[in-house]
């Protein structure tokens, strides 16, 4: 009996190997491999230019203020061209109550800010390049001129308000039609900054309920706007006089969250449709 298992045995294994199959346990699977397929570059393109939207923008960011302006003010004092009329280099700025100081909050977003813009492929350029008590200025001639010396597209202005504790939330502030001056690029400018507010509200920014409501408003007096060549606008951020406010600005998530994220928000949209 065994001996003639093993020939039965013996003669299945030979048929099958006659047929070409090979012995292997029922329930195995064999897999296909489909052949490599190359790379589709358009498509790693289009997605590079996708997640790069600012590439070829230039924008110039003014962190308004400075630390060492309390600490220099004969410097920040002197009478400057702030566009057909004379005015101080500069100013100290305000804080909040608990004493954070506006020129750190503007430095703060602005590198937040600057991050943001040149990981969607922006060129970025600051015009101040530290935040210390050593340093002071620029005067607001020189930052009104950054964006022309650059060829920028766009250039913002970061500042925190210091009005009554009242007033909360921000608005943007546009150049006013000055021949000579501004009269070039009070339209361009007043689109950007509709861009800008738009940008600030998507990010849960919260519209000023002070100077007018509407989250705007028009100067003619600010050198660093009456300068610039180039569209512009300078934004007050919140009021660093308010409790919920003030509160914002001290948190780094909001200011990066918020702040400058609505800022880029803002930046994107006007760059995006020039």
């Amino acid at each position: 009996m065994k001996q003639k298992s093993a020939t039965l045995l013996l003669a299945m294994a030979v048929g099958l190997a006659l047929l070409g199959c090979s012995a292997q346990p029922h329930d195995a699977v064999v897999h296909s491999v489909a052949p490599a397929r190359a790379t589709d570059t358009t498509s790693v393109i289009g997605a590079e230019r996708a997640s790069r939207p600012l590439r070829g923008k230039t924008v110039v960011i003014d962190p308004g203020h400075q630390l060492g302006n309390s600490t220099h003010p004969r410097k920040i004092n002197r009478l400057v061209d702030a566009g057909g009329f004379m005015k101080a280099c500069n100013t100290t700025g305000t804080s909040t109550n608990g004493g954070f100081p506006e020129a750190t909050l503007n430095w703060r977003v602005a590198q937040s800010l600057k991050r943001q813009l040149r990981a969607r492929g922006a060129t970025v350029y600051l015009t101040r390049h530290s935040n210390s008590y050593a340093d002071w200025g620029p005067c607001i001639d020189v930052r009104g001129r950054k964006g022309n010396k650059v060829h920028a597209d766009a250039v913002v202005s970061i500042h925190g308000d210091g009005a009554d504790s009242g007033t909360r939330g921000f608005f943007v502030i546009r150049p006013s039609d000055r021949r000579g001056w501004t009269h070039d690029i009070f339209r361009v400018s007043r689109r950007y900054s509709r861009h800008v507010k738009a940008g600030l509200v998507r990010a849960r920014v919260r519209v000023s309920n002070g100077y007018g409501g509407d989250g705007f408003d028009v100067r003619g007096d600010l050198g660093t706007l009456n300068w610039s060549n180039v569209p512009i606008v300078l934004v007050e951020l919140g009021n660093m006089r308010n409790a919920v406010d003030s509160r914002h600005m001290t948190s780094g998530r909001y200011r990066a969250h918020h702040y400058a994220r609505g800022l880029r928000f803002g930046i994107t949209g006007f760059l995006r449709r020039r």
